[in-house]
């Protein structure tokens, strides 16, 4: 069928008419050479879409949006603000992410959209300032004007979670995703201190009607989310919370248990890849809207792997975990010896546990160096070095061996405990860690990890956890290529 003028002219009039009343329309028309769609972002559509409505109306809306990572969320939201700034071009925004970078990104898309002749037609009551003109229209903020250049008042302000926000008043707040990572999420100073900054500035900003639109990707049960649950529990009020499972736990109205949210974008093999390959908890906070806490069992003893025959090596190469204070009596020193293979995994050779005093520990772990080099020796490969924590006691560990011009690597130490395991323990899972029965003290590695992070000991695991880093995450520390399964 052939399309004459009058026909494209009568589909554009609708598409502006429909457009102007419906955000699923207006994606749609706006994004029509790259909007990819299924039952998941329309139904998100309509959520958004009724909380326009309940804002609108003074009804004070609170929405929360669970999703899991790269399902077209922010692109969503991008759109809403966009869609809601034309209907309602006098509300004031605040957006607030946990990067300038995604909120510049986000202030550069209003932009592009409401210069298009497409967003012109559909709401010519909501325009940017003119170039030269009067009004606000920077990467930060943007002011809007009506059809006239008159100020209807309104505005959009991007800022970075935690970020500066005295003076403003706002009428639509909008949170997407509190932190960045996972060291973040962990990180209970840094949870306090986007909670404290949720209560105490941005939330003093609103106006008497003004909504809440939070939509993120769950990390923790004490994130922003988790927060926000346990405050309106305590109020005894109702918070409305939609939850999107990258893969559905149960029959539902628009799928089936086990399929997944937006194959389109995500199909069900490169999800299956992904859970594979990711912790427990980590799968069921990312992509399931579903944290648990991390206490114990958080590394599964069916994990690790056991040799009895070593393939051939490329290289071999010793982690240390030394006591975190040179006089505690109860703190271990752990050391461990390392094989490289052919196959890519790694293999436990050698291991020494034991309460070292300084200067004991600078005579033990040369011991150990050299004992690990005559084991490279035996297995016909190339011996790296020793890497050490580059803190407390084993700083003049590395010292020593730097004299002594030994092979020595210092392990940068910034993150804690817990999100190194999440980081490490994907390697472990997919079996590239092997342990074996005749190493002296091992049972303390797989006893520590299943203990971890509530055990009484663990610093057997957290030698290893170095060894898993070196090996796979930071190669870099040995100078070597990265080696890929």
């Amino acid at each position: 069928m052939v399309l004459t003028p009058e026909d494209i002219e009568i589909l554009e009039a609708w598409w502006i008419k429909k457009s102007r009343v419906n955000f699923l329309a207006f994606r749609k028309y706006i994004r029509v050479d790259d909007f990819e769609t299924n039952w998941f972002i329309e139904d998100l559509c309509r959520h958004l879409h009724k909380f326009y409505q309940d804002l609108r109306d003074g009804k004070r809306p609170v929405l929360i949006i669970q999703s899991p990572p790269q399902h077209g969320k922010s692109w969503a939201v991008t759109d809403f603000i966009s869609w809601i700034l034309g209907k309602l071009s006098y509300l004031r925004v605040i957006y607030a992410s946990y990067s300038d970078t995604l909120g510049k990104r986000c202030n550069l898309a209003q932009q592009r959209v409401m210069s298009t002749p497409k967003y012109k037609a559909i709401f010519p009551e909501t325009n940017l300032p003119r170039k030269g003109g009067m009004g606000t229209r920077t990467t930060e903020q943007i002011e809007f004007f009506d059809s006239n250049y008159f100020p209807t008042k309104g505005q959009f302000r991007n800022t970075t979670v935690a970020g500066p926000i005295t003076g403003e008043s706002l009428d639509l707040g909008i949170i997407d995703d509190a932190v960045k990572g996972r060291e973040q999420a962990n990180s209970k100073t840094w949870s306090d201190k986007i909670w404290n900054w949720f209560t105490d500035d941005f939330m003093t900003r609103f106006s008497k009607t003004s909504g809440l639109l939070v939509i993120m990707t769950r990390w923790t049960n004490h994130d922003l989310i988790g927060r926000l649950k346990k405050k309106y529990r305590a109020m005894n009020k109702k918070l409305k919370i939609v939850n999107y499972p990258a893969i559905a736990n149960k029959d539902g109205k628009y799928r089936k248990e086990g399929e997944p949210l937006f194959p389109e974008l995500k199909p069900l093999d490169f999800l299956l890849e992904k859970k594979a390959t990711m912790l427990d908890e980590s799968w069921s906070a990312l992509y399931q809207g579903k944290p648990i806490v991390a206490g114990g069992n958080l590394i599964k003893s069916n994990w690790w792997k056991w040799w009895e025959r070593l393939p051939k090596l490329k290289f071999t190469f010793a982690v240390a975990d030394t006591a975190q204070k040179k006089n505690n009596w109860n703190d271990w020193t752990v050391m461990e010896h390392w094989g490289f293979g052919v196959d890519n995994n790694i293999y436990l050779l050698n291991m020494h546990r034991e309460r070292v005093k300084a200067p004991d520990l600078r005579r033990k772990g040369e011991a150990f160096y050299l004992q690990c080099e005559k084991e490279a020796s035996e297995q016909n490969c190339f011996f790296r070095g020793m890497c050490i924590e580059d803190k407390s006691s084993g700083i003049g560990l590395i010292q020593e061996f730097e004299e002594k011009q030994l092979k020595v690597h210092s392990i940068p130490r910034s993150t804690d405990k817990i999100t190194r395991a999440y980081d490490t323990g994907p390697e472990i899972k997919t079996g590239k860690v092997h342990l074996n029965q005749a190493v002296p003290g091992v049972l303390n590695i797989t006893t520590e990890a299943l203990e971890f992070p509530n055990g009484e000991y663990d610093d057997a695991f957290d030698c290893t956890m170095n060894a898993v880093e070196v090996a796979y995450l930071y190669p870099e520390i040995l100078n070597s290529e990265v080696f890929v399964a």
